[in-house]
């Protein structure tokens, strides 16, 4: 069949609208009917080559949709059912699955070169084979992906919000929630307030920290985080210093989750003076692989037993945490709709880009029409 979808097929140049054909289901593989795509940060990554992935690529990893047909074996999804696509995939069986680790599922090590298990690659075009971005490819009208990255969610849920559940906002909620492990009382700084930072301060603020400090330059995401749970905003961690001392009587911040665009050794720097004895400092933004990003006093890490977490996803487990945060966003607990500033087309995917680079949104959503 075929799918329109946005490609990139080289760095630093624009994302390209192709016709492309797609493959019926194989095994273990379901088609989805893609009815929304969130515009998150990590695609950037991609079209801008900070990260490598190979190329081309259908880009888009954040995607909830409708399973239209399904392949031989599979259990998880039917026909009918509704789904949020989960960025990485969970196979349940792997080492790491199976010690409740499945955002660092084996499954996961082939999202950047975009082909589903076998090296198979469903969907082809002028240029031959077309990866897909983390095995999805959301910015497709259609996609075969494999049922282990399908998470079935309640058909009367709007697709349009519960679609920034497959990466950005358990990403941010769980870098508060599980990685930082934020409790009842703390003081968090969340550094870069976009569509993870704006879920990490919703997280710190569930999880009942008395002074969730948002850093940010721009003014309207600064606003959004008082909004939605910060209790305090500045635009950078320097201006914030003054406060986070008093605010702890010197003690600092229990915990520091850094969100931003991209992550430099400055940033790193910020977080690690900002939290106190016994401290986490919670990495969450990427930049070049081989990039050389973190500069510390080994001696202070040490004597003050300060942490550095990595956070991939927000050390959540999608078939258990993505159903959750939808129940709590069900509840009135946890806000989406706030969170959603503009939806585009898929024609207008370099507009929406273009908007989220600039700061624009919190968070953008194309919806695909059919």
């Amino acid at each position: 069949m075929k799918t329109k979808a946005a490609v990139v097929y080289e760095t630093g140049k624009p994302i390209e609208i192709e016709e492309l054909t797609l493959d019926k289901p194989r095994e273990g593989e379901v088609l989805i009917r893609y009815t929304h795509a969130g515009l998150c940060h990590s695609d950037v990554h991609i079209a801008h080559g900070d990260l490598e992935a190979r190329l081309p690529m259908v880009l888009g990893h954040e995607g909830a949709g409708i399973i239209e047909e399904v392949g031989p074996g599979v259990t998880r999804v039917k026909v009918g059912d509704h789904v949020v696509c989960s960025f990485i995939p969970n196979c349940g069986t792997c080492r790491y699955c199976a010690n409740g680790q499945q955002s660092i599922c084996d499954m996961g090590a082939t999202i950047l070169d975009g082909y589903l298990p076998g090296e198979r690659f469903p969907i082809t075009g002028p240029a031959g084979q077309y990866g897909a971005m983390c095995m999805l490819g959301t910015f497709s009208q259609y996609g075969v992906i494999h049922q282990n990255s399908c998470v079935k969610v309640d058909d009367d849920l709007p697709l349009e919000k519960a679609v920034l559940v497959g990466c950005g906002v358990p990403t941010g909620w769980g870098a508060a929630v599980n990685t930082a492990e934020v409790k009842a009382g703390d003081t968090v700084m969340v550094m870069g307030i976009g569509g993870i930072g704006i879920n990490a301060v919703q997280g710190a603020a569930l999880a009942g920290a008395k002074n969730i400090i948002a850093i940010d330059p721009l003014a309207n995401k600064r606003e959004k985080a008082m909004e939605l749970g910060a209790t305090h905003a500045f635009e950078s961690a320097e201006l914030a210093m003054e406060t986070i001392t008093n605010l702890t009587r010197g003690q600092m911040a229990d915990s520091a989750i850094l969100t931003p665009g991209l992550m430099t050794s400055e940033i790193v720097a910020d977080g690690f003076n900002a939290v106190g004895k016994g401290g986490k400092v919670v990495l969450t933004g990427l930049n070049k692989l081989e990039e050389t990003n973190i500069q510390l006093p080994g001696s202070i890490l040490t004597l003050f037993r300060k942490e550095l977490r990595g956070s991939l996803f927000g050390d959540c487990n999608p078939t258990v945490d993505i159903p959750r945060i939808l129940g709590l966003y069900q509840s009135g607990d946890l806000k989406l709709d706030e969170i959603l500033t503009r939806t585009y087309t898929l024609d207008q995917v370099n507009e929406g880009y273009d908007d989220l680079l600039n700061g624009k949104n919190v968070r953008g959503v194309v919806v695909h029409e059919h």
